[in-house]
């Protein structure tokens, strides 16, 4: 019987290790597969060309496209990052149970709301309404909001990860209660907000249908001004010129493709090398 049973445990144990197997390499394929299209025909625009000119119908280079993806993302940041981590905070740490449980239905349900529609209202309100146009300003904006629940619900739970025994030392300590939660709980939570906002970026970099309605599209380079200005960005390239039936369209797509998962992945080693060197 024990022989039995050893047999039986060691082909439960081999089939589940198969299963698990089976299953990591169903969930690998499409990725390389993806990612292997992209680079193999990307590659092709990776030329100096390419990169330092602007586009001109469906040809020409990605130097709008990309400047216009860097500050449409950084302006996006510099207005979700201080109210994500500050709304995670005041949820954390001094929000009462009933404020706090609205903000969180709150945030779910702008999680939920499909982007496109995100990219509706900000035509009605800023450009519309507000008189702004196509803009880099309403394009950022409308990134903020995409960005804003994987900020705020991943620096909560890293917040809510730091020991309480770290916030009783401060305050026996004689540090006040704010102290203490900007200098001992938000420090420690640095680690989990760039994970967040590392996965923030990776989503608003990929995002098309908010900026339609609010960024627009320009084949210049931006010009600077907040409002009144349309710009480019590179997910309207894939997303507008790989419909096309021509070869040079094609090489833009699948290059504006490959350069957005080259500053995705460049965002992820310098957030990883920034929490490595703080030895946070």
């Amino acid at each position: 019987m024990n022989g039995k049973t050893g047999t039986g445990r060691r082909l439960k144990n081999h089939l589940m290790t198969f299963l698990v197997i089976l299953a990591a390499v169903a969930c690998l394929v499409p990725l390389v597969d993806i990612v292997g299209i992209v680079v193999a025909k990307g590659l092709r625009a990776m030329t100096w060309p390419i990169l330092t000119s602007v586009s001109t119908g469906v040809a020409g280079g990605l130097a709008n496209a990309i400047s216009g993806t860097v500050l449409l993302v950084a302006l996006a940041l510099a207005m979700a990052v201080p109210l994500g981590v500050l709304g995670a905070l005041f949820l954390s740490e001094f929000g009462s149970k009933r404020m706090a449980w609205v903000l969180r239905q709150g945030i779910d349900i702008l999680n939920g709301v499909p982007t496109i529609v995100i990219g509706y209202f900000g035509y009605v309100t800023m450009v519309v309404w507000l008189g702004w146009g196509f803009s880099l300003l309403a394009g950022s904006i409308a990134l903020t909001l995409v960005m804003l629940p994987y900020i705020v619900r991943s620096a909560e739970i890293a917040m809510n990860r730091v020991p309480q025994t770290w916030r009783e030392a401060s305050l026996a300590l004689g540090a006040t209660h704010a102290t203490t939660s900007f200098r001992i709980v938000l420090r420690g939570a640095v680690p989990g907000i760039v994970t967040g906002l590392i996965i923030a970026v990776g989503r608003a970099m990929g995002e098309t249908a908010p900026l339609i309605y609010t960024a627009g599209w320009s084949n210049y380079m931006p010009t600077g001004s907040l409002t009144h200005s349309p710009v480019g960005y590179l997910t309207y390239v894939v997303w507008t010129f790989i419909e096309e039936p021509f070869a040079s369209a094609h090489t833009l797509a699948y290059g504006a493709a490959l350069f957005l998962i080259l500053m995705v992945l460049a965002f992820n080693i310098a957030g990883r090398l920034l929490i490595g060197r703080r030895g946070l």
